[in-house]
């Protein structure tokens, strides 16, 4: 009974978030909910279990929120996102606009850039691509999160942190399982590019095209010869990635992208100032994009912590152990299921890990084989509606809805990133 009432705490909160309903009342809603089933002190469980992983995260992660978020607008406002934009149509055309987005997500993901600091940041770039190819608005989160949490997330080397999260346990490296990583990486872009194109020219040829926001700033062709150059344009993400490949040297991941981002605003502003015309509304407007965004995660995550003390919970992981097959198979599944219930990939590692991989070396499986599957396993279910990410890409980046947006996503981050981990499952069973 208690893993029945933990699924209906999650199918609560997925339903709301589809339906529209705010994401942190969505998730409080949810989280009293499995408090109650479970036998909980609601209170305990909301001022205790929920505010300290609500708050855990704020603290760990706003600053990154708040300066991914004004270098977006920065980059939007000062006109370098639509200069990029120009430059990419007219040396590869309209057909390459939403690759464009999608290698632009991979460099900055690969470049050690966090998921929210990319969607910011890509996101105006994006606008201004398929304005001028004029493609279906609604498929701008899927490439955004095509480009950010998919193929980039699997491959050996990566600096995000589920492929770090997994040297602690199981004593690797970025790198192991690189082989059959990157084989199976491939696969995955080249799958997810066939379907996103598939999908966009079916749509196209139905006769949706671009819809423009209130919101967009689109600008006449003489105030397009006035844009900055394609060079200073593209300066402020050279220094991020440089940035993060310097500074992750000395520093920790997060501190590395806070020195990163922070000198890429500076050098957005100085270098293209004059293209600026209200600054302190872009840093006003990028601050409370940052606030509303961090708090959406904060308040998934927090639920995950809830949901991770009930007993159903425990009761699914035992479960799955026992699932008969490849032992890789059954620690995909249960990642997944975790990663699900937490809503979040980094989330359900850190839940599953101290606890699978002691059981799961003692077998003998390949270290390499452990990580690999770890890393890819945590991005499946962790990708349903009440994603934090999923949530603050469709809802505060994009401005769009669950029901315009969302299977496009699913598609990319759901259905797809379990085919690549069943296909990594297979291969190293074979060939380890």
């Amino acid at each position: 009974m208690s893993v029945i009432m933990l699924m209906i705490g999650l199918a609560i909160l997925i339903y709301m978030t589809v339906r529209g309903i705010n994401i942190i009342i969505s998730a409080i809603i949810a989280s009293v909910f499995v408090a109650i089933t479970s036998g909980q002190d609601v209170v305990e469980a909301m001022t205790g279990t929920y505010m300290t992983g609500f708050t855990g995260y704020f603290a760990s992660y706003f600053l990154l929120f708040l300066l991914g978020a004004v270098f977006g607008k920065v980059m939007g406002e000062t006109g370098a996102a639509e200069s990029i934009a120009t430059w990419v149509m007219k040396v590869i055309g309209p057909k390459g606009a939403v690759m464009a987005v999608v290698l632009a997500c991979a460099i900055m993901t690969y470049g050690g850039v966090s998921l929210f600091v990319v969607g910011f940041a890509v996101y105006p770039l994006a606008v201004s691509l398929f304005r001028t190819a004029d493609l279906p608005r609604r498929f701008i989160p899927a490439a955004l999160v095509f480009g950010s949490v998919t193929f980039t997330m699997f491959l050996p080397g990566s600096p995000e942190i589920q492929n770090i999260m997994p040297t602690e346990f199981f004593g690797t490296t970025p790198y192991s399982g690189f082989w059959i990583g990157m084989l199976v990486s491939i696969f995955n872009f080249a799958v997810g590019s066939l379907w996103l194109h598939f999908a966009i020219s079916r749509s196209v040829k139905r006769g949706e095209k671009f819809e423009a926001h209130a919101s967009d700033a689109e600008l006449t062709e003489k105030e397009k010869e006035k844009l900055p150059s394609i060079f200073l344009a593209i300066l402020p993400i050279i220094v991020v990635v440089a940035g993060m490949v310097t500074y992750s040297q000395m520093f920790s991941a997060t501190s590395a992208a806070i020195f990163a981002l922070l000198g890429a605003i500076v050098v957005a502003c100085i270098t293209m100032f004059r293209y600026i015309t209200d600054f302190w509304r872009v840093l006003e407007r990028g601050a409370n994009d940052a606030i509303l965004a961090a708090c959406n995660t904060s308040a998934v995550i927090a639920f995950g912590k809830v949901a991770a003390v009930t007993s159903g919970f425990t009761q699914i992981v035992d479960a799955v152990l026992q699932i008969p097959g490849p032992p890789l198979l059954s620690l995909a599944i249960c990642i997944n299921l975790i990663a699900g219930l937490t809503g979040s990939a980094s989330g359900g590692l850190g839940i599953a890990l101290p606890i699978l991989s002691p059981i799961y070396l003692n077998m003998g499986v390949d270290p390499g084989a452990l990580h690999r599957v770890s890393v890819m396993a945590s991005d499946g279910l962790a990708s349903l509606p009440h994603n934090g990410y999923i949530v603050t890409t469709i809802k505060n980046i994009c401005h769009d809805t669950f029901k315009r947006a969302y299977l496009p996503v699913a598609m990319m981050a759901v259905v797809l990133t379990m085919c690549a981990t069943a296909l990594a499952i297979i291969l190293f069973t074979l060939f380890t």
